[in-house]
């Protein structure tokens, strides 16, 4: 058969669009463009407070700075710094504390954190208002109880050498978070390690007034004024993700600010996560952490996120010094503000 180029370019079309088309549906199978997975870790169960982390995730605010985040819950704010040590996750919300505690003793393998959201100290004893324990003192030859992986009990070496007590002379035991307050209240513990805010709640759970039944024993009047949870990644993720981590930040902010403006729509992402919170009961616990866990007056200067340098050396001074840790890290080795968004994205107050 003689081809001519006419009869060429017609034999050669249905080709060339077969080609094409298939071209096409490849192009339309194939993923989008692969994104940074991240997997954090939380302080605590899901709850109101953490409302922002879910915003930022279901309202798609993470995916768009590239990433695959995914969320689980927490066991206690200093239980989740070692895991991400390990490597399980690349990212936490937890105490700066034992984050300090950790960069003493295995500087290569303690996270850095990048966002302050607690910048305020929840740390507190309770007891109950009838109580014979009226000073820090007065704990000595008492039991005092909490979760294991509680913030307060962590801290309580520091706080005993600060507010004078002989730590031997007080009797500490553990139990699972929800038996605390019901231990304090039969009189199985004589006083209680936690944060204010959770206390509270948990002891409204019961039937109790937090106001006129329980009183409090804060660090922060004893000189303690420490910072508290923080988001923080691995090192190891820092240093292969940068972009990724400051993407992470800038969702997060995002979030954080819709939050403070419109509690209310935080709380549906919070109960869209875990059905069975009670609205009312996560709302005011959120107000309440806006108030007294995210205020401190600084961050109408630096802003919320941010840290503020002089504070934040003391801060460390005091867990090493208390606890007799091995070193003192230098402020750069526990927080980097690099990753934050500018001054003027950041909130300068969390409530009203």
């Amino acid at each position: 058969m003689l081809f001519t180029r006419s009869n060429a370019c017609s034999f050669a079309r249905p080709a060339v669009t077969a080609l094409l088309s298939a071209c096409a549906l490849m192009l339309a199978a194939a993923p989008a463009a692969a994104q940074t997975s991240i997997k954090l870790v939380l302080n605590w169960k899901y709850e109101g407070p953490q409302s922002w982390f879910f915003l930022a995730q279901d309202k798609g605010y993470f995916k768009e700075e590239g990433l695959d985040v995914t969320i689980d819950q927490g066991e206690g704010s200093a239980a989740s710094i070692p895991k991400v040590a390990a490597g399980a996750y690349q990212a936490g919300f937890g105490d700066l504390n034992a984050l300090v505690d950790l960069a003493s003793k295995r500087p290569n393998d303690a996270p850095v954190a990048v966002y302050m959201l607690y910048n305020t100290p929840p740390f507190a004893l309770v007891v109950k208002s009838d109580s014979p324990i009226k000073t820090p003192k007065d704990l000595e030859g008492k039991t005092v109880g909490g979760p294991a992986n509680d913030g307060a009990l962590k801290l309580f070496p520091a706080f005993a050498k600060i507010a004078k007590i002989d730590a031997s002379k007080v009797t500490i035991t553990n139990m699972a978070p929800n038996l605390r307050e019901q231990m304090l209240s039969r009189g199985q513990i004589d006083a209680g390690f936690g944060y204010v805010t959770t206390i509270s709640f948990s002891a409204k759970g019961m039937g109790l007034d937090p106001a006129k039944d329980l009183r409090f024993i804060k660090y922060g009047d004893y000189g303690m004024d420490l910072y508290s949870n923080t988001v923080f990644f691995s090192r190891s993720f820092i240093k292969e993700n940068p972009k990724a981590v400051a993407g992470f930040v800038k969702a997060l902010n995002r979030a954080v600010k819709e939050v403070i403006a419109n509690p209310d729509a935080g709380i549906d992402y919070a109960i869209k996560r875990e059905p069975l919170l009670k609205r009312d009961v996560e709302k005011e616990k959120l107000l309440a952490t806006l108030k007294n866990d995210m205020s401190h007056p600084e961050i109408a200067r630096i802003g919320l996120g941010d840290v503020d340098d002089v504070r934040l050396t003391k801060d460390i001074a005091i867990v090493v010094n208390a606890n007799e840790l091995p070193r003192t890290p230098a402020n750069v080795e526990i927080f980097d503000r690099s990753f934050l968004p500018a001054r003027a994205d950041r909130p300068s107050k969390t409530s009203n």
